[in-house]
Formats: structure tokens, C-alpha cells, sequence
């Protein structure tokens, strides 16, 4: 049994809209992902992946080949992509095999997710009153946020910028053009105070990475230090929650960061590189807090002083975040870690973080309150 997982290769496609199915984006980034380990897929030995609605990622071993490996589905959410990390992880410290693929993908189509409220454990009262609509949850939790701690729509404006800035300096993006902070506020209203350049929108696209322990040769490893996924606990306020309780919220983001640094023996004040959900711009600046980065109602100043952009103190979403690349829910989790594996490497052109990161940070949000985080070094 081994402590020590290693990241050894990482891949991912473009994200957006093609003709490409689900499957072939996640046959895709595994082939690109075991290329740069410079592994053959009849090397590895246990494989974990899943997509939200684009089938079942063990029918991907007909294109990958019929090793007979274990191969085991995973579907969380937007913790799908973490959790088949998480899993992958396990593997290797439990000694099931000493190399890992964890892969994510997904292929939605047009227009706002659909949930259904049996499928949540809801009334369908729940549904006849909009509540299903994410964008309403999205909404009510930043209004609320933002009157407690002092938050501007010009900062949620300015998040948004950021993210199609980097969007623009990242090949694999879907928005690769940038949009200003006015023409954001001026986009049109959603869900107030949330405008429509203020959200990502459901996509297409996979990511693949494949792990294992220090005992196979590598060519280019970054270390995993932790991973960690999390539920919520009473008291939270989270995506189909049908109710707010009264007293101090809970937050399932907080208990995950806390719980990823606390496994690596590190602070937040270390990681140099952050990819942090950002389903829409108030996501981004409540995660800053909930991770650690910052203190609730700090984020005005953090933005303004420029903080967060990828020559800053704490560069976050250098990609471009699911603003610009949209959110294809299998994927997403592990395309961040992707991002920060490439940060780390110094392979991310013309978005790099200067001065050479050595410690990144991977946080990923979803229905109805699950959170996955990991940590990862040089």
C-alpha cells in the first residue's frame, strides 16, 4: 500500500458543441491521456470514469480494447469527473493497481439543464414553481451573499471578464472572445443580480488523466497530494434544497477544501494556481471564501486589485473556468485538474502562470450540494 499517487498523464478535448458523440470526446482525451504517460492502455489496471447524459464509460473499453481490466462507472453530479479521481486514488493506495485512468465526458444538449424533481428527492411542487431551474438557486444565493458581505455586480461583472480573457488564451475553450465588464452588465438579466455573460452554459467535451505510484517510470509527474469528495450537512444551502434553516449556513465547499488541504499538509495561503467552480460569476467569488482563499466580503478588493488574473497573487480559473468553457458535467472536474497539471508542468502557452507554481488547487460544485477538491505540487 502506497500513500504516493503521481499524475503521469493528462488530456483533454475542446469543449463546446460538435458532431463528435460523448464517446468519442472521452476515447479521445484516454488515447491523449496515456500518449503523454507514455503508457499503453493494456498497462493500466483498473480504470473509473462517467458522464452525466452521455452513457456509460465502460462501453469505452470496445474502442480502448478488451483488456478485461475492471472498469467502474461513476455518476455524482458535477462531481463526477472528482469522484472517478477520488476513486482511481483509492485504488492505487489500496494496491488494485499500480496504474489508474479516471475520465469524464458528456454531450448536452442546447439550452438550460433539465432536472426532473423525483430524480432529487422533490415534490413536484418543487418543479411547478421554478425552483428547478438552477439559475433561479444561482441567483437567490448570491443576492443573498452579496447584500451580507458587500458584493458589486461590477465585481461579478469583472469575474466574467476575467474568464473570457483567459477563455481567449486557451485553444480547447468554447468562448475565445473576449467581452468586457460593461457589455456583461448590459447583457441582459436572468436571474437578478446575474446576467446572461454571467453564466456558463452546458457543452460537450471530455478529460482523461491517468495516475499511478512512484514505482512506475513517468516522464513529466506531478504529485496528487489529496482528494477528497464531500456531501452536505444540515444546515447547508444548496441546489434543490427545499429548505433554509435558520442559524449559521453549513457549507459542503468549506468542509472539502478544508478536508483536501488538511490530507496534503498544506495552507491555502500555499497553492500559487486555483481552478474554483464558476457556474456563474457569484459561484467564483463565494468559493474564494469558502476555500480559504479569503474572508467572506474580502472578494471586492481581491478582484479590483487584480488579484485572481494569472500574473496575480492567486491566479484562479486560468483557463477560463466553465464561463468560457462551458460545463460539460462528467468533465469538468477533472478538465480543472487538467489545467493545473499543465500550470505545474509549465505547458500552459500563453496562459502560464509566471514564476514557476509548484502547489495548485482544484475545487468543483454541484447538485444537490456535493464537493470535490483536490491538491496538487511539484
Amino acid at each position: 500500500m502506497t500513500d504516493d499517487v503521481l499524475i503521469c498523464g493528462a488530456a483533454r478535448t475542446p469543449f463546446g458543441r460538435s458532431e463528435r458523440s460523448g464517446r468519442d470526446h472521452a476515447v479521445a482525451a484516454a488515447t491523449a491521456a496515456l500518449a503523454d504517460a507514455g503508457i499503453p492502455w493494456s498497462r493500466v489496471g483498473a480504470a473509473f470514469g462517467g458522464s452525466d447524459a452521455a452513457g456509460l464509460a465502460d462501453t469505452l473499453v470496445a474502442d480502448l480494447g478488451l483488456t478485461g481490466l475492471p472498469f467502474v462507472n461513476v455518476k455524482n453530479g458535477c462531481a463526477t469527473g472528482g469522484s472517478a479521481l477520488v476513486s482511481a486514488v483509492n485504488a492505487i493506495r489500496g494496491g488494485m493497481a499500480d496504474v489508474v485512468l479516471a475520465v469524464g465526458f458528456d454531450k448536452h444538449p442546447r439550452g438550460a439543464f433539465d432536472p426532473r424533481p423525483e430524480d432529487w428527492g422533490l415534490d413536484d411542487a418543487y418543479g411547478r414553481d421554478g425552483l428547478m431551474v438552477t439559475t433561479q438557486f444561482f441567483g437567490m444565493k448570491i443576492q443573498r451573499y452579496a447584500h451580507d458581505f458587500g458584493i458589486t455586480p461590477r465585481t461579478l461583472a469583472l469575474v466574467a471578464e476575467k474568464a473570457y480573457r483567459n477563455g481567449s488564451l486557451t485553444p480547447e475553450a468554447w468562448r475565445r472572445k473576449e467581452i468586457s465588464a460593461d457589455e456583461i452588465l448590459e447583457s441582459g438579466m436572468v436571474n437578478d443580480p446575474l446576467t446572461r455573460f454571467m453564466f456558463c452554459s452546458p457543452g460537450e467535451g471530455a478529460a482523461a488523466l491517468v495516475l499511478c505510484s512512484p514505482s512506475v517510470p513517468t516522464r513529466d509527474p506531478v504529485t496528487l497530494r489529496s482528494a477528497v469528495v464531500r456531501t452536505r450537512r444540515r444546515g447547508s444551502f444548496e441546489v434543490f434544497s427545499p429548505v433554509l434553516e435558520a442559524g449559521e449556513p453549513t457549507s459542503v465547499s468549506r468542509d472539502a477544501a478544508a478536508a483536501a488541504f488538511e490530507a496534503a499538509g498544506l495552507e491555502p495561503s500555499d497553492v500559487d494556481v486555483a481552478q474554483l467552480q464558476d457556474t456563474e460569476s457569484g459561484a467564483e467569488v463565494m468559493h474564494l471564501a469558502e476555500c480559504g482563499f479569503c474572508e467572506d466580503g474580502e472578494q471586492e478588493k481581491l478582484i479590483a486589485s487584480r488579484a485572481t488574473e494569472i500574473d496575480g497573487s492567486l491566479p484562479v480559473n486560468t483557463d477560463g473556468g466553465c464561463i468560457a468553457n462551458g460545463e460539460p458535467i462528467g468533465a469538468s472536474g477533472l478538465r480543472q485538474v487538467y489545467e493545473v497539471v499543465q500550470q505545474l508542468r509549465g505547458r500552459a502557452g500563453a496562459r502560464q502562470v509566471p514564476g514557476e507554481p509548484s502547489v495548485g488547487f482544484t475545487h468543483v460544485y454541484g447538485a444537490p450540494g456535493v464537493s470535490a477538491c483536490t491538491v496538487l505540487s511539484r
